[in-house]
């Protein structure tokens, strides 16, 4: 087999593994975790890959991101838990919504949904948000819309584009991306991407469609919880923000200081995602637990609770890992790499349009970030010039692309917010294309100057 047909056939092998992976989800509703595992089997059979090595490269794969991720995914869900519970949340958006007014209040949504959902997956941080939407439009009479969608397009931003979320965090391992200045950028794509995607858009398409509450839905949410002892804004931002703040550090004193700089030594331990997120978790058992009332018992009851829904998304990004793994194992990681480099593709580009393509196909944003960050690695070491940070976002903007039918985010916001599939695609499935085209815009405009 010559040196071009071997390059077409693996070419071929991982087109057919990737369709059928996307077969597998969306026709055959298998667990993307199976289907994951099912498709690296079946990559590694095809393309040659002896035997004995094809669950040892899915093994190293596996381990290789959770012994990072999977970390930092539960210390950010028991922080998140614990912001939830203390009603610190409630208290940023409310803060938020009294400084902006009632004019502003689609501005003060995004803000705090911005600032919310760093340290919560997007599912949470909806759910935990979503009835102040209810309860804003009813008091305000501002049309739901108006004040959905912002909250929606925060919530996706930060999914999508700024650690510790799982998708840029598993990008940055994979790209060997430094993580201080990925949130930096992250937070300088993110913020006008998801201002033009939440207030501007929500501003203009709740004029046609200002969506209307199920009203016993509305009902149940106007109801507020009553938090007796709220922690303050700035007590609850300062909890929230710290492993962000320590992690910016580390990626200033990696400029500032010399390798072997006992200053950077100290920062890059202080400033590393588990080092930061448990300081927070640490600080958070008193400013969210012991001084709002939690007992040592509560606490313990409400970490306990908090790990259980991740469980299948830690085993999702493992086996992504996995898969990511037997497509540089099996050698079809450098064809792509090779043919992306000869073509002269932008990588950044490239890695935009493998995830934006996944992610309409199987409808995870999860699996869009995991296997096109796999497919897109290989460009890494053969084009050495490339922002390894720009890529990862890059990679997450693609991955909230277009969200339709086969999205469970999808039928969420329609069920909430009570409209019909047409109105859903001309919200919810337009408001994340803009945040995703726009994202990949400022993406680009930022690779001129970094």
């Amino acid at each position: 087999m010559s040196e071009m047909t071997r390059e077409t056939y693996l070419l071929l092998d991982a087109a057919v593994t990737i369709v059928g992976l996307v077969l597998l989800i969306t026709k055959f509703k298998v667990h993307p975790f199976v289907a994951l595992i099912l498709a690296s089997v079946f990559l590694g059979l095809t393309s040659g890959m002896a035997a004995d090595l094809i669950m040892k490269s899915f093994q190293e794969g596996f381990g290789g991101v959770l012994g990072f991720v999977g970390i930092v995914l539960g210390l950010g869900t028991m922080l998140g838990k614990l912001m939830a519970e203390s009603g610190g949340a409630d208290q940023i958006a409310q803060t938020l919504i009294r400084s902006f007014g009632r004019e502003r209040v689609h501005w003060a949504m995004m803000l705090a949904a911005f600032l919310v959902g760093i340290p919560l997956f997007f599912e949470i941080g909806f759910v935990l948000l979503i009835p102040l939407v209810f309860i804003v439009a009813r008091r305000s009479g501002v049309p739901l819309i108006k004040v959905g969608i912002p909250l929606l397009a925060g919530l996706s931003a930060v999914h999508g584009l700024v650690p510790p979320h799982p998708g840029p965090l598993l990008t940055i391992s994979v790209f060997g991306a430094d993580i201080g200045k990925t949130i930096l950028y992250g937070l300088i794509v993110g913020l006008p991407a998801a201002a033009v995607a939440g207030p501007i858009f929500g501003s203009f398409i709740s004029r046609s469609i200002p969506g209307h509450a199920a009203p016993d839905l509305a009902d149940q949410f106007v109801q507020d919880t009553k938090y007796t002892n709220l922690p303050s804004f700035s007590v609850t931002l300062t909890t929230i923000l710290l492993p962000v703040f320590l992690m910016l550090l580390k990626a200033l004193a990696d400029v500032l200081f010399a390798t072997g700089s006992p200053v950077r030594v100290w920062m890059d331990l202080i400033g590393h995602p588990i080092t930061a997120l448990l300081a927070a978790l640490l600080l958070a058992f008193y400013t969210f637990g012991s001084a709002r009332g939690f007992s040592r018992e509560q606490l313990g009851k409400l970490l306990d609770a908090s790990l259980t829904p991740i469980a299948a998304i830690m085993l999702i990004v493992g086996a992504g890992g996995g898969f990511k793994q037997m497509l540089v194992a099996s050698g079809v990681g450098d064809v792509i790499g090779h043919l992306a480099v000869r073509a002269e593709v932008s990588p950044i580009l490239l890695a935009w349009l493998v995830a934006a393509v996944i992610r309409i196909a199987t409808g995870s944003a999860t699996v869009a970030t995991i296997t096109g960050a796999g497919i897109v690695a290989p460009v890494v070491a053969l084009a050495p010039g490339v922002n390894r940070e720009l890529l990862v976002l890059a990679t997450g903007a693609g991955s909230v692309v277009l969200s339709h039918v086969n999205d469970a985010g999808f039928w969420l916001v329609k069920q909430y917010f009570n409209m019909t599939v047409v109105e859903t695609f001309k919200t919810w499935t337009v408001m994340e294309t803009i945040l995703s085209v726009v994202s990949l815009g400022l993406i680009l405009l930022l690779a001129h100057f970094v």
